[in-house]
């Protein structure tokens, strides 16, 4: 018999199982957003599904707001590779949902890809409670080597309706040695430079800037780490 999917999911969703998979070691905490940077998502799902590959994700979102679902949201996907967020230094794939967006990192993501995103990240998160300040970005993991879903990704409008986090800044911030602290509190991991920090940042916060860090980049940060510190128990530098 078919296993069935899940009552939460839309209609037309194809249940494709991958068999990169295992148990998690706890509980998800942190919903993880990619784009495949591939010709099309059906690509990436067979390449997703290919055992040779050793990478899988939990669902694969189309631009035209078709879902594949490879992994069980109770299950280990391997998506996140190494990198870190908040608490979190290692092992990010038992505590990720990932979400893979068939887009190449060039092009704006089609409205249909948005609101079918919108719906499933709103499920993701009340059945995991999972906070705004958890829903990332690869790049924001691994700020060295990723960039994804990149700077045509639309932050401020998942945190319009409470699915992020964005800034609401109004003056720069002339601090500039806050920034590591502050980019702590945010979430950013010790262990890369400050300069892939700044970078991952950016994609997220301000896609446009350019140059060495701004008074501006600290304004963002500062607010986020007051507004939506990784752990709520920590204050903004």
């Amino acid at each position: 018999m078919a296993e069935t999917l899940p009552d939460y999911l839309p209609d037309d969703t194809v249940w494709r199982p991958s068999p990169n998979v295992n148990e998690r070691a706890g509980a998800p905490d942190t919903l993880l957003i990619h784009f495949t940077n591939m010709d099309t998502a059906e690509a990436a799902v067979e390449r997703l599904c290919c055992p040779e590959a050793r990478a899988s994700c939990h669902y694969v979102i189309a631009e035209d707001g078709r879902v594949w679902q490879l992994v069980r949201e109770g299950a280990r996907a391997w998506h996140a590779g190494l990198g870190g967020w908040g608490d979190v230094g290692e092992d990010m794939n038992s505590h990720c949902i990932g979400i893979e967006l068939a887009n190449t990192g060039d092009a704006p993501f089609p409205e249909p890809q948005m609101r079918v995103l919108e719906r499933m990240a709103r499920g993701i998160m009340d059945r995991w409670d999972i906070p705004p300040e958890r829903v990332i970005g690869h790049s924001d993991i691994a700020p060295d080597r990723k960039d994804d879903p990149g700077p045509r990704f639309d932050w401020r409008r998942l945190a319009l309706q409470g699915l992020a986090v964005w800034p609401q800044v109004s003056a720069p911030d002339d601090n500039p040695g806050a920034f590591r602290d502050l980019a702590g509190a945010v979430g950013y991991r010790p262990g890369f430079s400050d300069a892939d920090v700044l970078k991952a940042m950016r994609l997220r916060f301000r896609p446009w800037a350019t140059g060495p860090l701004d008074g501006w980049d600290i304004a963002v940060l500062r607010d986020i780490a007051t507004r939506f510190p990784v752990d709520r128990g920590a204050a903004g530098a």
